[in-house]
């Protein structure tokens, strides 16, 4: 039976409900799969032709990066044929990873970052571009390979973000995260054997430490509405940050991009920046002085409520992205002035926004609406989020003992 080889998108889906783009080969109705590094939503995928639909942003580049892997499985499965007629999938999957042996955690990163940006996932991009180049700093050279990375060379690795580079200890968990994704990306890649894996029980086990989520109370919040001697860019400001809280911490990224028409039917729509999810949720009264506000300054049904992202270029994520940023370091500028006029001691930015209602939530309200406030995927990770802000029942049990 010949072999036959085939573009395909998998079923299963990642955290981020997005699908890996693969060729298959099929020989004697075995198959074997060669994943191709790059995530898809589903909508984007023409199962009739194989090809990334044009409704993607990269659908042009993908194409010809899926053509050219294609073209390769091909004249390596022609080779193979050539040499022994009886080649079975798996024997022409070890031989196309077999040339990634020599890849170095260098060029395995680069290819990982190049994804991260094509696919406009900026935010992650920028983040683990840093984390990548403090692995390339810590051992001084690019030529660093997957073997080499052992426990003890992420015993030494931590030791030295910690002690050097001064970080915190999330910071450091999210450094070992980001080598985590690249040592799997590695071993599905075949640049290196499963058992050098240096992750997992009796080996290097990533623990989240514990934080202190704090938000404001009701009356700390109280007091902001109520503010009168802001300035006009404290009052803006201001504005920003309720409307965030007031929509169950609506992230900064996205306040920013909602637009009046996104306002309908006494309802707010709109796209999660971070995974994608449609939100609707109803607009509260007290979004109305806001709203009144701004409705003088929009310029047309499509306008953007809040000023930052009118003058980008919204088919830009870069810029976007850069102009989300600097907006976001001047409202937490300000905050800092509006949290001293209103006499809190607890640290103020936008994502205290978030924090606070989750504070004030408590456990007030079922944990599987919460879920679908904050749009999480996980209710566990609901419940993990809210268990910062719960503390009723051991406040009462504490106070069943010492008041005597």
């Amino acid at each position: 039976m010949s072999s036959k080889t085939k573009i395909v998108l998998r079923k299963k889906a990642n955290k981020e409900g997005l699908f890996p783009l693969a060729i298959r080969i099929t020989k004697n109705r075995s198959s074997s799969y060669i994943f191709i590094g790059h995530y898809i939503d589903r909508k984007h995928w023409d199962e009739r032709r194989n090809i990334v639909r044009k409704s993607h942003p990269n659908s042009e580049l993908l194409n010809t990066l899926l053509s050219s892997k294609l073209a390769e499985v091909n004249k390596t499965l022609m080779e193979l044929q050539f040499e022994n007629n009886d080649i079975s999938a798996n024997r022409v999957k070890k031989e196309l990873t077999v040339a990634n042996k020599d890849k170095s955690f260098s060029s395995v990163s680069d290819e990982y970052l190049n994804e991260l940006e094509s696919n406009n996932k900026l935010t992650r991009f920028y983040a683990d571009k840093v984390r990548v180049n403090h692995v390339i700093k810590f051992y001084k050279s690019r030529q660093l390979m997957f073997q080499e990375i052992d426990e003890g060379f992420l015993i030494r690795f931590q030791t030295y973000l910690r002690n050097n580079k001064k970080l915190s200890e999330r910071s450091i968990v999210n450094n070992l995260i980001v080598i985590r994704t690249l040592y799997n990306r590695a071993i599905r890649m075949g640049v290196v054997e499963q058992k050098s894996y240096p992750f997992g029980k009796g080996k290097i086990q990533i623990r989240f430490p514990e934080t202190e989520k704090v938000g404001l109370t009701v009356k700390e919040i109280q007091r902001i509405e109520s503010l009168e001697n802001l300035t006009k860019m404290e009052e803006h400001t201001r504005n920003v940050w309720l409307f965030s809280f007031y929509l169950a911490g609506i992230r900064v990224g996205d306040v920013l991009k909602i637009r009046w028409s996104d306002l309908y039917d006494g309802r707010i729509h709109y796209r999660m920046n971070k995974n994608s999810k449609l939100v609707s949720l109803k607009l509260p009264h007290k979004l109305k002085p806001i709203l009144e506000y701004y409705e003088g300054h929009k310029l047309n049904p499509n306008d953007f409520i809040f000023p930052e992202l009118k003058i980008s270029d919204i088919k830009n994520d870069r810029d976007v992205y850069a102009k989300t940023n600097t907006a976001t370091s001047k409202f937490n500028k300000h905050l800092k002035e509006i949290a001293n006029k209103a006499g809190l001691d607890k640290k103020l930015t936008m994502h205290i926004a978030r924090h606070s209602f989750g504070h004030i939530a408590g456990d007030r309200i079922p944990v599987q609406m919460l879920q679908k406030l904050y749009r999480h995927t996980s209710i566990t990770t609901t419940m993990q989020y809210q268990s910062n802000f719960i503390s009723k029942e051991t406040d009462r049990a504490l106070e069943e003992v010492v008041n005597f």
